[in-house]
């Protein structure tokens, strides 16, 4: 089983961004649409529309916009501030996770194997 570190970045008491909410931006801009990205990931409209509300609450601009349904249905897209969030946030993991690597193999070693 792999181990890896998990980055968020707190604002206050709630998370700005993290795995999650970044992997959410992501389906987000694949599928321009925050019910087809919740059903992507596995979760809720409710929830992806609270993700993506915290997240637009943390920033100082939204991160996503959102369209009303209506006739033509409607739509969400990832704004050019949540695209730069997104690609500040990746190369933030990637970054820790290099900065750790040493870490990690000493502390996988002690952690107990997961059973199936």
């Amino acid at each position: 089983m792999r181990t890896q570190p998990k980055l968020r970045i707190l604002l206050g008491a709630e998370i700005a961004i993290g795995p999650g909410k970044a992997d959410l931006l992501d389906a987000l801009a694949r599928t321009g649409s925050i019910s087809a990205a919740a059903r992507e990931m596995g979760m809720s409209y409710r929830r992806a529309w609270m993700l993506v509300d915290t997240m637009n609450r943390s920033f100082r601009a939204p991160l996503v916009e959102a369209s009303k349904g209506g006739s033509g249905g409607g739509g969400a897209r990832v704004t050019e501030a949540g695209l730069e969030v997104l690609a500040r946030y990746r190369a933030m993991e990637v970054k820790a996770a290099a900065s750790v690597a040493g870490e990690m193999r000493e502390f996988s070693r002690l952690l107990a194997e997961r059973q199936a």
